[in-house]
């Protein structure tokens, strides 16, 4: 089924990568994307930096007023994936804590915050789909701790939503993906070993971007409002739960 341009999706992070395969894959269903990129902005692209504290409630109104007071999407997607040794400097490594859960999880907050209060005003419901992680179930790296945390807190939180509001409409789903082909995973990849993790996902290979940006788009169109809650895995089977 194809959306009336009317409808409108927020996805942050669609400069690149999963971000930018579901900004196309839900241009292809009618819908009418707001991207956000870290600095760039043009005609369909809102610039905010979310280690700014300000950043995600400035990127939320310059994107209600691009979309004339309606979104019906939000797609968390914006990360960072960067690693801190464990041996690292107390001021360097809480640095680095702070700025990953700052992008992967506090401006993921404020925003479903800003578009959980937009739906219960204007009682039009909506959706959120939550780009998380493989390692927010199982863990990750000893460099990266932070990550994981985020993400795992990205995890819980879309449970809280989806608990809290589903009654008004507020429909909140989480994407789990393992390693993807994009380029945040590309170094870590070639600095772990590269082929060497493949032995650790039966499918043999890693993830698409268009594959997740197909659950993304079916999480933000299709499904069932009975799936609310629901966090879906796409990892090769290199962790199943």
């Amino acid at each position: 089924m194809t959306h009336d341009l009317t409808m409108t999706a927020l996805v942050t992070g669609s400069s690149r990568g999963i971000g930018a395969a579901i900004a196309a894959a839900l241009r292809e269903r009618g819908v009418r994307v707001i991207g956000h990129a870290t600095s760039l902005a043009d005609e369909e692209t809102v610039a905010a930096d979310f280690a700014d504290p300000a950043a995600a409630p400035a990127l939320w109104a310059g994107a209600l007023g691009r979309a004339a007071g309606r979104i019906d999407v939000l797609v968390n997607n914006a990360g960072l994936f960067e690693g801190v040794p464990l041996d690292t400097g107390d001021d360097e490594w809480l640095a680095a804590w702070e700025r990953t859960l700052a992008i992967n999880l506090t401006a993921a907050a404020q925003l479903s915050r800003l578009a959980v209060r937009h739906w219960q005003e204007t009682g039009n419901g909506g959706r959120l789909v939550h780009v998380a992680s493989r390692a927010g179930h199982r863990g990750d790296s000893p460099a990266h701790w932070h990550y994981a945390a985020a993400k795992g807190g990205m995890l819980a939180m879309h449970k809280t939503i989806a608990r809290q509001y589903a009654a008004h409409g507020i429909l909140s789903f989480a994407i789990t993906p393992g390693f993807t082909d994009t380029a945040m995973a590309g170094d870590y990849l070639a600095g772990r070993g590269g082929p060497g993790l493949l032995a650790d996902i039966p499918l043999g290979r890693v993830a698409e971007p268009e594959e997740i940006a197909a659950i993304a788009a079916f999480c933000a169109l299709d499904a069932p409002p009975s799936m609310t809650g629901a966090t879906i895995d796409a990892n090769g089977a290199s962790y199943v739960r």
